[in-house]
């Protein structure tokens, strides 16, 4: 299998002035091609920490990462926003559209700023393929803010997929929406995997975190229990 994600022995530590805070300590994961990885646990325990490090939204204190095979601490700054870009696709809690900007460009947006340069007929092949998956196709010259929350979380799913990155991560993705257009979100990204996407995603209900095919319980910063495809030594 090919590995996506490799932590080994990271921790993660905050300092103020008067307290030192260990959000994250000696964790071991990996996360291999096409396995769907639910993070749960307590509020605080360390899921969004832990997800802001592997999306190199922020770097661990201590430990080792590699990234699709690249070791993340040997890269700087603008390799790491260029792997950024290209490798993670990210969804949202709070959906992150520019309501100015119309849903077709909005999921434009990733192969606008990607790497690669991506000729219009080649950006206009992938959003139109990415709003087809997500069945949004006859939306796409609509803004956000004619779209149900439902509705804006799928454009921000075909935003996350657009650049055919090497994972997904997903932040209490059903977080702002009703039972009913949260359970539609997960069923959309159950078929995603299905069909090969990695995913690793926060979430507080277990519900969603039992469509996982593995599942990670995080307390005090700590991995209390991790699946057998999941773990390093």
């Amino acid at each position: 299998m090919t590995e996506i994600v490799k932590l080994a022995n990271i921790e993660k530590i905050f300092e103020t002035e008067e307290l030192e805070t260990h959000a994250l300590k000696s964790i071991n994961l990996v996360i291999n091609q096409g396995d769907y990885v639910a993070i749960s646990g307590p509020s605080g325990c360390g899921k969004s920490t832990l997800l802001s490090l592997i999306g190199l939204l922020d770097m661990p204190s201590t430990g080792q990462y590699w990234l699709d095979g690249k070791n993340v601490a040997e890269l700087s700054l603008d390799q790491a926003a260029e792997i950024r870009s290209s490798k993670i696709g990210f969804i949202f809690q709070s959906f992150n559209l520019i309501d100015e900007l119309s849903i077709f460009d909005n999921v434009a947006l990733p192969l606008r700023y990607h790497q690669n340069k991506f000729s219009a007929a080649e950006i206009q092949q992938k959003v139109s393929s990415c709003l087809e998956k997500v069945a949004l196709s006859h939306r796409a010259q609509h803004k956000p803010n004619q779209l149900s929350g439902g509705q804006q979380q799928r454009v921000a799913i075909a935003r996350a997929l657009v650049a055919d990155p090497a994972i997904i991560l997903a932040d209490e993705p059903t977080g702002n929406l009703d039972s009913h257009s949260g359970d539609k979100i997960m069923t959309l990204l159950s078929q995603l995997h299905q069909q090969g996407t990695t995913i690793c995603m926060v979430t507080h209900d277990p519900r969603y975190a039992d469509m996982a095919n593995s599942q990670i319980q995080l307390l005090d910063g700590m991995i209390l229990s991790t699946p057998a495809i999941s773990t390093v030594a």
